[in-house]
C-alpha cells in the first residue's frame, strides 16, 4: 500500500514509521523542514512543502497513492485547507484529523466520512487498522489475539451466524454486531450511527453494510479477510 501523510507532529510522524515498518511506502509531508529532516531516514520519502499549497501538493504522486491523511493538529485551519485540497484533487482514500468538535462539523460537512482523533486513538491502532483490508477498526487482545471490526460481505445478508459458520471454517467467535444508519447532525449533514445489537448468538442474522465485530487469532482472521476478498 503507498500512503501520504501530512503532517509530521508526534501523530503523524509515528503512524508514518509504523505504516513503513508494516512493508508500505510512505511519503511523509510537512512544511517544516526539522520535522522532515527528523524522520528521513526513517520513511520511504519525507517531503518539506506546503500542503495548501495546490501547485506544491499537485507534484505528490497522488493519483498513485491508496490513502492521503491529514494528520495536522495544531493550525486547524491548515488541517482544513489541505483536507480541502485533498477533497479538490480527488483522491482515492482521504482521513483526517480533529482535535474540536467543531473541526469534525467542517470536516464533515465536506464530506470527509473517516476523521481521526489522536487523542482517544493511538498512531499504533490506525496503522494496524490501515494495514488489514476490510478492517474498519481492531483492537489487539495480546501478540496472538484481537478484536476486529469488518462491514459484513454481501454474501452473508440475510444469514443467520449458525449458517455462515465462521466458527467452525475459521476459529473465529463473533462477538456482536453493529447496525449502521444516517442521520444529520446539528449543521444538517449526513453522518453514520452506529448502533450495537447486543451479544450475537447463533440465530443472529445478519445484514449487508452492518458491521461484525470479530475475535480470534490474528492468523485465522487475516485468513477470513483474505476469502472476502476473492
Amino acid at each position: 500500500m503507498k500512503y501520504i501523510i501530512i503532517g509530521l507532529g508526534n501523530f503523524g510522524a509515528s503512524l508514518s514509521e509504523k505504516l513503513t515498518k508494516m512493508g508500505n511506502e510512505v511519503i511523509g509531508v510537512d512544511m517544516n523542514m526539522s520535522k522532515v529532516e527528523a524522520i528521513k531516514d526513517k520513511i520511504t520519502h519525507a517531503v518539506n512543502l506546503d500542503s495548501t499549497d495546490i501547485t506544491a501538493v499537485s507534484s505528490l504522486p497522488l493519483k498513485d497513492t491508496d490513502v492521503v491523511i491529514v494528520g495536522i493538529g495544531e493550525d486547524k485551519g491548515a488541517n482544513i485547507m489541505s483536507t480541502a485540497l485533498m477533497k479538490q484533487l480527488n483522491v482515492k482514500r482521504l482521513i483526517s484529523r480533529a482535535v474540536s468538535p467543531l473541526q469534525e462539523m467542517v470536516l464533515e460537512a465536506m464530506g470527509v466520512d473517516e476523521i481521526i482523533h489522536p487523542e482517544e486513538e493511538t498512531a499504533e491502532r490506525w496503522a494496524k487498522k490501515l494495514n488489514l483490508h476490510g478492517v474498519v477498526d481492531s483492537f489487539e487482545v495480546n501478540r496472538d489475539y484481537s478484536i476486529i471490526e469488518t462491514e459484513v460481505p454481501a454474501e452473508f445478508d440475510g444469514r443467520t451466524l449458525e449458517d455462515i459458520g465462521l466458527k467452525r471454517k475459521y476459529d473465529i467467535i463473533v462477538l456482536t454486531t453493529i447496525k449502521i444508519t444516517r442521520e444529520k447532525n446539528e449543521i444538517g449533514t449526513d453522518r453514520d450511527v452506529s448502533t450495537v445489537q447486543g451479544v450475537a448468538s447463533a440465530k443472529t442474522i445478519l445484514h449487508k453494510f452492518d458491521i461484525m465485530v470479530l475475535y480470534g487469532h490474528n492468523k485465522n482472521l487475516k485468513r477470513l479477510l483474505k476469502d472476502q476478498e476473492r
